[in-house]
């Protein structure tokens, strides 16, 4: 089971829509949530926390050498605006197909 954070300014109501977001996408296109588990936090837990999971999806601007998992911008999950191809990175790195 693939295990991604879902991270916002303050961990809670945009994390929060970005996840419901992330769900219906993968939903849509066949992906069981028996494959994945979701976690949320603020993006200063982020750090402390990349190590308990497979990927991170931010949905602000994030930068930080120290996290060796791969870190996608989500914006896209709130706006609608590219949102197939942040599912398409998201499912490309963790391998859910």
């Amino acid at each position: 089971m693939k295990k991604i954070l879902v991270a916002c300014g303050a961990g809670v109501v945009t994390s929060t829509s970005a996840m419901n977001k992330l769900q219906e996408e993968l939903t849509n296109r066949g992906i069981d949530s028996d494959k994945y588990t979701l976690g949320q936090s603020s993006v200063a837990q982020v750090e402390s926390l990349a190590n308990d999971y497979d990927l991170v999806i931010t949905t602000t601007q994030y930068d930080n050498d120290a996290i060796k998992i791969p870190v996608i911008n989500g914006l896209p999950l709130l706006t609608n605006i590219g949102v197939d191809a942040v599912i398409d990175d998201i499912i490309d790195k963790l391998d859910l197909n």
